[in-house]
């Protein structure tokens, strides 16, 4: 438990898992455009159709999912902030030690002595008053253009190869391509992250990812 005005300081703007999956809902939007041209049918003109469509749809949903971000970070803030009050008010002790192991991951809470508790309690209380209510910093507003930019970006990996190559069949294979390394390369990176084998990792993201697309185009997506 600690300030909420300090919460985020010692975290990065962006943890990996969090950019990981913003690039894979990127890739994941994308491919629902590409992902729906027939080769034996498409055509310059379908290709200009889905560049706009696949650019204006991640232009949209960064856009979204970096607002969605910040009410996010706001949210966490504010659960802090009024913890962070109801111990430095609580009256009985206990309650406050409840409290600071309740904002505690569960396994760090369950080591915690009543001593170690109470000296918490205590720093927390020589602490200056705390704001009247939670606002978003600097940190929190760089991690919301992040996402954006995250969400946005990892479209142009995959619609570069239509604009290089003016063999559609050829530009397909290639974009497709490109989005099955991103995946396993976002698969590889969250395994690192997570303890988990990189090669099978990096795989069954791949595997998840086509059938998420797979999914989203069978539905109109």
């Amino acid at each position: 438990m600690s300030n909420p005005d300090a919460a985020r300081t010692s975290k990065r703007v962006l943890e990996p898992v969090e950019r990981i999956s913003e690039v894979l809902f990127g890739l994941i939007m994308v491919l629902t455009f590409t992902g729906s041209l027939s080769i034996a049918e498409v055509g310059r003109e379908d290709i200009r159709t889905m560049l706009i469509g696949a650019l204006g749809c991640n232009l949209a949903w960064g856009i979204i999912d970096g607002a969605l971000y910040l009410m996010a970070c706001l949210a966490e803030k504010g659960r802090a902030l009024m913890t962070y009050k109801a111990v430095r008010q609580a009256d009985d002790p206990g309650k406050a030690h409840a409290l600071i192991a309740g904002a505690l991951p569960p396994l760090v809470a369950s080591v915690l002595q009543p001593a170690e508790l109470e000296s918490m309690r205590q720093r927390l209380k020589a602490l200056p008053e705390p704001p009247a209510r939670a606002q978003l910093g600097p940190q929190d507003w760089a991690g919301g253009v992040g996402v954006f930019l995250l969400v946005f970006l990892s479209t142009f990996p995959v619609v570069i190869p239509f604009l290089l190559f003016s063999n559609v069949h050829l530009a397909i294979r290639v974009s497709n391509l490109v989005a099955l390394v991103m995946m396993f390369v976002a698969g590889y990176w969250l395994a690192r992250h997570g303890g988990y084998h990189p090669l099978g990792t990096g795989l069954g993201v791949v595997l998840l990812g086509v059938l998420l697309v797979g999914i989203a185009i069978a539905l109109g997506g």
